[in-house]
């Protein structure tokens, strides 16, 4: 082989090897259209948390996790926590707020841990899974208006609270 021939092929070989490098930085032409070797970055996003958590406070996390993701990035639970007042599988944005409750969100117990419906105050019931602030008032002006429940179903005439509500606190709950 002559030397202009092996030059040549060192050469051509340079310039393949050198191509193909070059190509791993730069998309790749797929059927579907370019295709990025860039990793893709998932967003983040703020939530507080609060309560029975080791560590309170504005913690970040994925755009897509949940209530359970967002307890983990606090830490966990603290011993205590009443977990099954809270939905672990519930979706979270941004600004959200997970408050965790403890053995004190049901200060208006007694009687096997049920929260007494005519003693307790709006912040108790707001330990009530899916009972807000506003739901919370709601159910204390209904009682202050109309008297004392006498059965649980009764919170059907608050407004805001269907079967589907009172179904999800019926087992929390308790009159007189």
């Amino acid at each position: 082989m002559s030397r202009a021939v092996a030059v040549a092929a060192v050469v051509g070989a340079a310039v393949l090897v050198g191509g193909s490098l070059g190509s791993l930085d730069r998309p790749h032409e797929t059927a579907g259209g370019t295709e990025s070797n860039v990793e893709t970055v998932t967003a983040s996003i703020d939530v507080h948390v609060a309560g029975w958590v080791v560590s309170p406070g504005v913690v970040r996390v994925a755009s897509d996790s949940i209530v359970a993701d967002v307890i983990e990035a606090a830490g966990g639970l603290r011993p205590g926590a009443l977990v099954d007042l809270i939905n672990l599988a519930a979706p979270i944005r941004s600004g959200d707020q997970i408050v965790v409750p403890g053995p004190d969100a049901m200060a208006g117990s007694s009687e096997g841990g049920l929260l007494a419906l005519n003693r307790a105050s709006a912040n108790d019931l707001e330990g009530l899974p899916g009972v807000g602030p506003v739901l919370a008032e709601r159910i204390v002006a209904y009682r202050e208006q109309n008297g004392p429940f006498t059965e649980v179903e009764d919170l059907l005439q608050v407004g805001g609270i269907g079967e589907a509500k009172l179904a999800s606190i019926r087992d929390l709950v308790r009159v007189p």
